[in-house]
């Protein structure tokens, strides 16, 4: 199929536009989403472990059948998730659950509707993040759907409940579809907005190449039929000018050989002068480009370490960020797989820490992180690996390490925080840190080992905080 420069300029341009335009949109939109449901799951699995410290699983121990709601603890319980879910307007429903064997039962629903669940009635659901919260705390993957709706639910285990209750959290489906809703809108628009630019700018760019070519072309003709005098000009400020430039040349040249050849045989010694020099000159210039391409491409050598470090390094505090531990303690099951050795991890927790930030801002919160890193750092040997885990928690790597040593590094490290104030901003701060240490078994799953550090970490915390636990 025929077509014109012009056309197949624009097309070229403006598919090139679009498809870069087209993944990067696409790239982002896949983030955006992906970081809202994150940020959505981060933050029902905190709200629901924020309110599982504020209940005692001593407290409603006894509450176990729907005659149980004429208790005092009964209705105490009640009025407080119901106005914990008054207070946060994104919250649908707080219920609290026993597990009793295989069977997971409700104690407290926070629903005043006739549909409310009665304490001692089986909730016979198959939700595998409502289970892993008896434990830990969880959020679920997916909107999760049972006979009171469609949701997304965080859970948490409670205080003093020995992996036996949790409190839940549900946010309804249609809040989070009106989130993500939001964003899809916004990546329509972001698209026609692209399409529309990548258009003006491929119709533009084509008229810019095309009009000096159409120049050169009508003046060509016109030399073809015997009009020599006359001058093309062409105002591109590149190779087109330079055809301008040439063909008005041409034209000057075949003028004067009509007069006299003689001169025509001068002026073309004098145009190879003059070549030459234009030759001189674009070598030069070449051999600047060349050079400035050369320093381009250091410069982007730089850009890349400095991406690579941003990928693996955490921003604030210059530790490995948990991606880059990841892979790190990949490599070293896999290696412990193939050959002997042992290693550790200690999942390390800043006490209190929220009210440092509470008492002196998050400036001084994200000063003191910092000036943390770099007293682990001290207190670790060289092989060892330091990773900021996620907000105040922190992950060590110990290589070469079993449990007894893991845990002896890991109470030189408590011992440390405990004794030695820190100094941000002009203010003392002392803080404390509780551990959970854990040794790696050949051929465990490394979810496993943090697992149970974790485990080992809540440990701590239960018993007291600024204490080192050791998983078994």
């Amino acid at each position: 199929m025929r077509m014109s420069l012009r056309t197949k300029l624009f097309l070229s341009h403006f598919l090139a536009v679009l498809l870069v335009s087209g993944s990067i949109g696409t790239y982002f939109y896949k983030q955006a989403t992906g970081s809202l449901l994150e940020n959505l799951r981060a933050r029902l699995s905190q709200s629901a472990g924020l309110l599982a410290r504020t209940i005692d699983a001593r407290d409603i121990a006894a509450i176990t059948s729907s005659a149980d709601r004429e208790r005092p603890e009964y209705e105490r319980h009640l009025s407080l998730i119901r106005e914990f879910q008054t207070a946060n307007p994104d919250i649908a429903f707080i219920w609290v659950m026993r597990r009793d064997g295989d069977s997971v039962r409700f104690v407290l629903d926070s629903d005043s509707s006739a549909e409310q669940a009665l304490p001692g009635e089986v909730y016979d659901e198959d939700v595998p993040r409502l289970l892993e919260g008896f434990s830990h705390p969880a959020a679920d993957d997916a909107i999760a759907v049972d006979r009171w709706g469609a949701f997304l639910s965080g859970y948490a285990p409670i205080k003093n409940g020995e992996g036996r209750f949790l409190v839940g959290l549900d946010m309804r489906a249609d809040e989070v579809q009106r989130k993500f809703r939001r964003i899809r809108v916004a990546g329509v628009v972001s698209l026609f907005a692209s399409i529309l630019l990548a258009a003006l700018f491929s119709s533009w760019l084509a008229s810019r190449i095309t009009q000096p070519l159409r120049q050169v072309i009508g003046r060509t003709a016109e030399i073809a039929r015997g009009e020599l005098r006359g001058e093309l000009r062409v105002d591109s400020g590149d190779e087109l000018e330079g055809l301008a430039v040439a063909v008005n040349r041409m034209a000057a040249h075949l003028l004067e050989s009509q007069e006299k050849r003689e001169q025509a045989m001068r002026e073309l010694a004098l145009a190879n002068q003059q070549l030459e020099t234009r030759i001189v000159e674009r070598t030069q210039k070449l051999s600047e480009l060349n050079a400035a391409m050369l320093a381009e491409i250091e410069e982007r050598k730089h850009a890349e370490e400095r991406l690579e470090k941003a990928a693996t390094r955490d921003y604030l505090t210059d530790l490995l960020n948990r991606p880059a531990m990841l892979r790190l303690l990949e490599q070293e099951s896999e290696r412990m797989r193939r050959a002997t050795g042992a290693f550790s991890i200690a999942l390390a927790d800043l006490d209190d820490f929220k009210q440092l930030n509470d008492r002196h801002g998050h400036a001084v919160g994200d000063r003191a992180l910092a000036a943390i890193a770099d007293l682990l750092r001290a207190s670790l040997r060289g092989q060892d690996a330091v990773c900021r885990w996620g907000g105040d928690e922190i992950l060590i790597f110990l290589p070469e390490t079993g449990l007894e040593g893991a845990s002896e590094a890991a109470e030189k490290i408590r011992q440390r925080f405990a004794d030695v104030p820190l100094l941000v901003q002009g203010i003392e701060v002392l803080l404390t840190i509780s551990l959970g240490v854990a040794e790696a078994a050949r051929d465990e799953p490394l979810a496993d080992v943090v697992r149970r550090a974790d485990e080992a970490l809540y440990r701590a915390k239960q018993e007291g905080r600024n204490r080192v636990a050791r998983s078994a």
